[in-house]
């Protein structure tokens, strides 16, 4: 039975006292006050359920703090009974239930009809109370699970569902995870912000356990006594019996684990949220952990064809870089080359279309066919139209930008064929300017390919880049590439440092940088 606590306001004594009577002997426990300043005091020092209120006090009309209840968000959801021996007409009644009250009885009053009357509000009211708040924690619910599943990394996957559910049940919580490869990690929050705390080694072989899930998959809930969990974690945050919810989705992966106090979700409806958030996150986590080892996958495989360093060319430099836009960004399809060809240098840069393995892998074989197609001796615009024919024979929904460069490190002399990628920066004399740039991208039928016949000068210096460096939301395209050519116009002695500068211009990246930069001795002739 539940225990309810009302407060009775009348100026009579006696009153109150046959009042309280009939309510301590239903189980309630009784507040008692004689004027409307009483009862705001009384408010203020208990919780209360139910108020039974005289219309007529000695400070205020009852209707008035009848109505200033209803008025105050704190207390708008409590139920007011009036209890009136005066104001007993249908007039009084209608008026004092249009201002706030939920019942209305008149003296003399039968004790049976006001126990039933007392139920029917407290019943109406309990029933409205717990839907508002399934109501709230179902928004909670669902503001929580996009925080989990836009989680860009552990850390922050166990902070928002740790948060979450403090939020949602209104008790301290935690989240236990363990990564891939990772230290595992135990976040608590009690209203102050999530913090990392210890993560007892086994613990959560020790957590399947007390669910009985053990090695299973699937989601299980256990209520645990409060001395029980504190063998279990000494540090605990909760203050009161602990449910516990484990999920594993597949076997051979550790579980997650959620835990509040168990006086946070004291309805079954409340329980099955609980385990809904342990899904949730478990699902995170199992989603983030698939990303994030296609991810190593695909960025092992991608430095892993890339060039170590250029080739030594007698009166040239050659600096070359790859840069990932971060640990848990996908990874692109960019890449470079510079073959050296005796006679000739061949230097490449390009993007395969996309961000995940495929792109790594598609960005693999056209390099490897780059390499071939140049060992049998084949052109810049040859070796384009060849690319092509592979990108529509076996990627047919797949496309890719290059710039093909040849290049005469006798005289300087170059050649740029381009299929649809960013032209070259071309800096001389403290002037750059970029390229024609231009053609069809690859994965498309290739009739023409855009070519500019140039020669780099003794001095001069030609920039490659991918556009992951110079694109960026709410930016034009244009105004990022004129401030490249503003920074890059001045080359510093030493090319490295240079590549350095004109990467570390445009800050964080959310896309992955491929950089080639040449540059022809002073002294060449």
């Amino acid at each position: 039975m539940t225990a309810w606590t009302t407060l009775v306001v009348d100026d009579s004594d006696a009153k109150r006292y046959i009042v309280g009577s009939w309510l301590r002997r239903a189980g309630h426990t009784v507040v008692e006050a004689a004027s409307a300043a009483e009862t705001w005091e009384r408010l203020a020092e208990h919780d209360v359920d139910l108020v039974v209120l005289d219309v007529k006090l000695p400070d205020m009309s009852g209707i008035e703090v009848s109505e200033r209840i209803k008025s105050d968000p704190d207390t708008a959801s409590l139920p007011v009974i009036h209890i009136s021996a005066q104001a007993v007409e249908v007039a009084d009644r209608t008026h004092g239930l249009r201002r706030g009250a939920d019942a209305y009885l008149t003296d003399p009053i039968d004790p049976g009809e006001f126990l039933a009357t007392v139920e029917a509000v407290l019943r109406y009211y309990e029933a409205r109370r717990r839907a508002e708040r399934m109501a709230c924690r179902m928004t909670a619910f669902t503001r929580t699970s996009l925080a989990i599943n836009a989680a860009a990394s552990f850390e922050r996957l166990a902070e928002v569902a740790a948060q979450g559910a403090r939020t949602m049940f209104g008790s301290p919580a935690a989240v236990f995870i363990v990564p891939p490869g990772g230290r595992a990690r135990r976040t608590v929050e009690t209203g102050g912000g999530p913090r990392h705390r210890d993560y007892p080694p086994g613990l959560i072989e020790r957590l399947t356990g007390l669910t009985g899930l053990g090695d299973d998959t699937g989601t299980e809930i256990v209520a645990v006594p409060l001395p029980e969990w504190r063998e279990l974690l000494p540090d605990t945050v909760l203050e009161d019996d602990a449910l516990l919810v484990v999920s594993r989705l597949k076997h051979g992966r550790p579980p997650i684990g959620i835990v509040i106090e168990a006086r946070g979700a004291p309805e079954e409806a409340e329980v099955n949220l609980l385990r809904q958030l342990g899904q949730a996150v478990a699902l995170a986590l199992g989603a983030l952990r698939s990303y994030t080892e296609e991810h190593a996958i695909s960025l092992t495989l991608q430095r892993s064809l890339l060039p170590e360093s250029p080739p030594r060319v007698p009166g040239w430099e050659f600096a070359v870089r790859y840069e990932p836009a971060g640990d848990q960004a996908e990874v692109g399809g960019d890449f470079y080359e510079v073959l050296d060809r005796g006679d000739q240098v061949l230097v490449a840069i390009g993007d395969v279309q996309g961000h995940s393995l495929r792109a790594a892998t598609v960005m693999a074989e056209i390099r490897h066919a780059l390499r071939a197609f140049a060992a049998e001796g084949h052109g810049s615009v040859q070796i384009l139209r060849l690319l092509d024919g592979v990108m529509e024979r076996y990627h047919d929904d797949q496309t890719a930008t290059m710039c093909l460069m040849t290049l005469d490190p006798r005289d300087g002399g170059l050649q740029v064929a381009s299929a649809g990628h960013l032209p070259p920066l071309h800096i001389a004399g403290g002037r750059a300017r970029y390229g024609r740039g231009g053609g069809v991208l690859l994965g498309f039928p290739v009739d023409k390919v855009a070519v500019e016949e140039t020669v780099v000068p003794p001095g001069g210096t030609v920039v490659l880049i991918t556009d992951g460096l110079i694109e960026d939301r709410g930016i034009p395209l244009a105004d990022n590439l004129e401030r490249l050519r503003t920074v890059a116009a001045d080359v510093d002695d030493d090319l490295e440092r240079f590549s350095d500068r004109v990467i570390a211009e445009f800050g964080h990246r959310e896309d992955d940088v491929a950089l080639v930069v040449l540059r022809r001795a002073e002294n060449a002739h």
